[in-house]
Order: structure tokens, then sequence, then C-alpha cells
């Protein structure tokens, strides 16, 4: 009797879920197309990343030669692109990494996959707002944190956040009603985001490139110690080799090596396209498309403002923190940095809007699959959206909004 049990749990284990033929438009769901696709997979790409990210590299790994990092990196994330492109066409459900391990490996693997998935998802919503949360702080001059910690301060030990980040909260719930909508009405808002966030990268790429110096690609050693003669910049001080080579690379293959392996996270985001498979109105034709567009458009858009970044700076002079509104105020564009401030609230924003979006659809398959409650399965049928699934995702994203 035993032997029969562990038996039964061992095969259902290792159970394929039959791959079951579907349509074009064979879900009453399905009504995103590949410009829908386009803009939630730039959204999610083009968050924090390269407002900071760009920075960061530039200035301690390599130089003006970041815009070959990136284009490394872009190579790289269109094979994996493609790989989320085939088995997103191939099995055209939400969440196609789940459906794709529950297909070729069976349900232990699946459940593995699908709660690996969740919680990178419910830690990037978390982390995402509280980025949006401190963005908000730093423009109105630290203000919002100052109050909170003055009035909702923790007893908690050290190695804990000191008080709740109630701004970051109620994002996700405002982010979590919008969703309850439908995606019918959450896309508009995420094209919103999306576009204008692309705007302001487009200022700040036409101005790197007018207000931009060539000779800061052409740097020697006399340039670095005539900037630095009377810097109080201890991290560039600190440094041994703070110069590297000079020129256009100046940390040599070595420093594009290591910016490329770092620069690969600024394109994660696009197999959020792949989890909208059973949305799409041709999840064959428009998933593989909009995977590669996304990626073209992010590399264009990363590429430019590297180079405007590092032509209007010397890369040795960058602020790692906030490197595009300083550049700004280098050569002399001062009010452009609350521009700057609007493009990265709002790309933010679309990517919150994009690491929200498939989590739901995920918790709802994995319990009709019954690997989760089956009540987080409930479909309110009017807007046909996962209800249950969308606030039990944004509630425990919401309990992480306590920031140090």
């Amino acid at each position: 009797m035993l032997h029969r049990y562990v038996r039964q749990f061992g095969q259902k284990l290792v159970h394929r879920r039959p791959l079951e033929a579907r349509a074009e438009s064979g879900s009453s769901e399905a009504h995103l197309n590949t410009v829908d696709l386009v803009s939630l997979g730039v959204g999610r790409m083009l968050g924090a990343g390269v407002y900071i990210l760009v920075g960061s590299v530039a200035k301690v790994r390599a130089g003006p030669a970041t815009v070959i990092c990136f284009l490394v990196a872009g190579l790289s994330c269109v094979l994996s692109g493609l790989c989320y492109a085939e088995f997103g066409a191939r099995v055209p459900g939400s969440s196609s990494a789940y459906f794709y391990s529950y297909i070729t490996m069976g349900q232990l693997c699946a459940f593995i996959t699908g709660w690996n998935l969740i919680l990178s998802l419910v830690i990037g919503t978390a982390c995402i707002a509280r980025g949006w949360s401190s963005a908000l702080d730093s423009m109105t001059g630290n203000h919002i944190s100052q109050g909170l910690q003055g009035t909702l301060s923790l007893h908690v030990p050290y190695f804990l956040p000191t008080y709740a980040d109630f701004v970051a909260m109620g994002l996700v719930l405002l982010l979590t009603g919008v969703l309850v909508l439908g995606a019918r009405e959450s896309t508009p808002v995420n094209k919103v985001f999306t576009v204008t966030n692309l705007l302001v990268l487009s200022f700040i790429i036409v101005s790197g490139f007018i207000k931009g110096d060539l000779h800061n690609w052409e740097l020697t050693e006399q340039d670095y110690k005539l900037n630095t003669s009377g810097s109080t910049d201890t991290y560039s001080l600190e440094r041994l080799d703070p110069l590297g080579y000079g020129g256009f690379m100046p940390f040599g293959f070595e420093g594009i090596l290591h910016g490329a392996a770092t620069c690969v996270y600024a394109f994660l985001g696009f197999d959020s396209i792949a989890m909208r498979g059973e949305e799409a109105l041709n999840p064959q034709r428009s998933i593989p498309f909009s995977i590669m567009i996304s990626l073209f458009i992010c590399f264009l858009a990363y590429f430019g403002v590297s180079a405007a970044l590092t032509l209007m700076v010397p890369y040795y002079q960058i602020q790692p923190k906030s490197p595009l509104p300083q550049a700004f105020l280098h050569v002399g564009w001062g009010p452009a940095r609350y521009f700057v401030a609007v493009g990265t609230l709002c790309a933010l924003t679309s990517s919150l809007l994009g690491t929200m979006f498939p989590t739901p659809r995920l918790v709802c398959t994995m319990a009709k699959d019954r690997l989760l409650f089956r009540g987080l399965a409930w479909i309110y049928d009017h807007i046909g959206t996962p209800v249950v699934a969308i606030i039990a995702s944004g509630s425990i994203a919401d309990t992480s909004q306590i920031r140090s």
C-alpha cells in the first residue's frame, strides 16, 4: 500500500502538462497587439538603470567605452531573448517560463520555477517602489524621509529598516487598483509613462551631442591632473589608477568585459513580454517581434545616454549617485535637471507597472493548476481580471515597503 502511494506521488511530481493548440485569438482575454507588448517591455527595461547605472559603469568600469559595454550586453541579451521568444511563441500562455517547465520537465520543476518567478517579481516590485519613493524624496530635499522617520520610527534591530515607507506603499496600492480595472485600461497608463520616459531620454541624448566635447573621449593623464589638482572628490583621489590607460578605452578590454557584465542587468525585463502570451492577439508573431524591437529600442537608449554623458563630463568626474543632473550642471544647463527628475519618476513608474503586470497572471495560472490556493484563480468575468491574485500579490509587495 505504501509503495503504491509513493509511486503515485512520484508520478505526480513528474507529470507533464499536455500542450494544447490555441488559435490566434482563441482567448477571450486576448487584446494586446505588438505595440502594447513593446511598450510593456521597454517600460520594464528602461527603469532607473538608464539614469544611474550608466554613470557608475562609466566612472569605475569602462569610461567612454561604456557604449561598447551596452553593445556587448545587448547582443548577449538578444540570444536570451530569442530563447524566450521561442518558447513564448510555442507555449502561448501567461508565465511562459512556468508553462514551458510544466510541459517539458513536469510539475515539480514547474512549481519551483513558478515560485522563483513570484519571489523575484514581488521583490522587484518592492525595490522599484522604494526607489520611486527615494527619487521623490531627493527632489523634495529629503523632507519625506525625515518626516516619516520622526513620526513613524520603528523600534527594531539596527540591521532592519527604521521606518515604514508609506509613499511606496501608497504607490503600490494605487497601481494595484489600476491593474484591477483590467489590462485594457492599465496598458494605456503604461504607454503614457513609457513615452514620457523616451521623450526625456531623447532630450538627454540630443543635449549631450550639442553640449558634449569629443575631447572627453581622448583624455590624457595631464587632463586628469589639471582637473583634480584642487578636487575634493575623495572617491577619485583614493583610487590607485583613476584614469586607467586614457583615451576611449581607459581600462582596456578587461574594463569593457566587466562593464558589459554589469550592463546585462539593464536589459532584464524582456521576459515580461513572454509572460503576456495569453493576452496577445497573435503570440506566435507578436511575442518574438516585440522582444526584439524592445531590446533594440532599449539598446539605442542606453547607447545614446552613455555617449551623451561621457561627452558632457570627463568620466572620472561623473557622480555615480546622480550622473545626469550633475552632468547638466557641469555644462551650465542646471534647470534641465528637473526635466531629468521627471523622467526618472516616469521610468520608475513604467518599470513598476511592467513588474506588477505579470505577477497576478502567474499566481492565477498556478492556482488553476492546483499548485497554489484555488481561490486565487477566481476571475471577475465583467472585466476579465484575476482580482484576488492582483490584490494578493499587491498586498505581499506592500508588506515589504519599509526602507532604511
